[in-house]
């Protein structure tokens, strides 16, 4: 296959999708050509009308696109970071500009919120910014547990830096343009080597509370329409009462999407902190199913139904009609767990002048009400537990130990690349009968394969992978429940009724 007739394919591909018209395929395929440094584009004889050409799979055109760049010199092999940069290049030459695509949202916003989503969602995958080939990598199984089936997903689709990237970017010099992942200036942004590239990126713009927010998916997408909200300025996280206000405007305009945000203090908060920001989507989780146990009533807010509910984390469920009312209830509820210390359960809301109390919240739509779930959170940390007393403890390390974020608290658990070789070797070496603590890639599952062989002395070829993702499930379960502040027992559920009354005398 010529060069050409790839990128034949590459327009064709542009005018299948969408993204430019037919009137557009001369000026489509000179940005091209431009991008890829050639000055001539001819098919070879025989192969027919550029028209008809056949279109091959997207990621084998791009391919093979950054294979003759780097042959000719165009750019240097500098691995998937670099290959990524180039081929983002080439499709921002299909990609039509923020004004067009806004337009198009709106347009379809027109007939129906849905319609609108679903437009965005599809753009998003055909311009190549969410890489459906990658994503489909992605391992995902649920797991049944007494709080519902949780979910879980080892992530493929995020490329790791190879040596090539990392001795190439050590030669980048440090940018602040532009300041993080999540702001503004990134739509259009070509990329470096320390920074993604976004030439084939869009937003679209919301009013939140007044102010300018974004909305665009996610690239890597944990669930269906995973999609990031963004504040137009890069300000921090900070959990108050226009949060609430924000999160319910945007429910309005999307009442087929939940949203939530991260907390917004280190340990229990997401991995970006630094830029004030949501995440929503298309998609029930466990925690969203998950009944309320024992309902709560709040003095002066009658009107609003309440309660606790049946979670492994601490969760307070409010739901009305009226999204004020629950706004102040819920404003309430957070100035009074901010300053909330119980010593008898290990809760303190401050040492050494720090905060360790804040909250998660989760807002959608059920039965044409709003709902909004209050998750209370605290980040102390100890000499028993350095990572945070509320946070995946040291035993649990060998499976995940990283932030418990928005997306974790819901009920679905994003689990780090390395398990998925790691996973491989230990199933290996179950399944031979070899001594797991002496190979040092696994050691640190050496005691979980031990209670391993102990509860399953009949592991096979046929039942161990489902072993093995149903114990990690019960391990992430174990988890949430590590990291609830009042723990699911009566000395616990008393300490929570302890917080409410608290509330109800504020």
């Amino acid at each position: 296959m010529t060069v050409s007739e790839r990128i034949c394919q590459l327009v064709n591909y542009g005018v299948e999708k969408k993204l430019i018209g037919e009137n557009d395929r001369i000026y489509t395929t000179n940005r091209i050509l431009e991008v890829l440094r050639l000055d001539a584009y001819e098919l070879e004889a025989g192969s027919g009308e550029k028209p008809l050409m056949a279109i091959a799979p997207l990621e084998e055109v791009l391919d093979d696109l950054v294979a003759d760049a780097v042959s000719r010199g165009v750019i240097e092999d500098q691995g998937i970071t670099g290959h990524d940069l180039f081929d983002t290049k080439l499709m921002a030459c299909l990609v039509p500009p923020p004004s067009q695509v806004i337009e198009k949202f709106w347009n379809c916003y027109e007939q129906s919120p849905e319609k609108a989503t679903d437009f965005y969602y599809q753009f998003s995958q055909d311009t190549d910014y969410i890489r459906r080939y990658r994503i489909k990598k992605d391992l995902k199984w649920t797991t049944h547990t007494p709080y519902g089936d949780l979910d879980l997903t080892i992530n493929l689709s995020k490329p790791e830096k190879d040596p090539k990237t990392i001795a190439a970017a050590l030669k980048t010099s440090p940018s602040r343009y532009p300041k993080c992942l999540l702001c503004r200036e990134n739509e259009g942004y070509a990329g470096r080597l320390n920074h993604p590239a976004r030439g084939n990126h869009r937003l679209v713009p919301l009013k939140l509370n007044g102010e300018t927010w974004y909305m665009q998916y996610s690239p890597y997408v944990y669930y269906n329409e995973h999609c990031i909200v963004l504040n137009g300025r890069h300000t921090p996280m900070k959990i108050n009462r226009s949060t609430f206000v924000k999160l319910f405007d945007f429910i309005k305009v999307f009442p087929h999407y939940f949203v939530g945000s991260n907390a917004d203090l280190p340990i229990v908060g997401g991995s970006i902190l630094t830029h004030d920001h949501f995440q929503g989507g298309r998609y029930k989780f466990a925690m969203e199913m998950a009944p309320v146990e024992r309902p709560v009533v709040f003095e002066g807010f009658e009107d609003i139904r309440a309660g606790i509910v049946k979670w492994p984390m601490s969760v307070v469920r409010l739901a009305g009609g009226d999204c004020e009312r629950l706004t102040d209830l819920a404003d309430r509820i957070l100035s009074a767990w901010r300053e909330y210390t119980d010593e008898s359960v290990n809760i303190y809301a401050r040492t050494h002048g720090q905060p360790h109390n804040t909250i998660t919240p989760i807002a959608r739509m059920r039965g044409g009400e709003f709902e909004l779930d209050l998750v209370l959170r605290n980040n102390m940390t100890t000499p028993e537990y350095p990572d945070g007393i509320y946070h995946p403890h040291q035993e649990y390390h060998h499976v995940k130990k990283e932030n418990i974020g928005l997306i974790e608290v819901m009920g679905l658990a994003v689990l780090p690349a390395r398990l998925n070789d790691e996973i491989a070797l230990l199933k290996k070496f179950l399944l031979e009968g070899k001594d797991v603590a002496g190979e040092e890639k696994i050691v640190k599952h050496a005691r979980w394969a031990a209670r391993l062989k102990e509860n399953y002395p009949k592991m096979d070829d046929e039942n161990i992978d489902g072993i093995l993702q149903n114990e990690i499930g019960q391990i992430y379960a174990a988890i949430l429940e590590q990291c609830g502040v009042f723990k699911r027992n009566d000395r616990g559920q008393q300490a929570f009724d302890a917080f409410i009354e608290t509330v109800n005398q504020a």
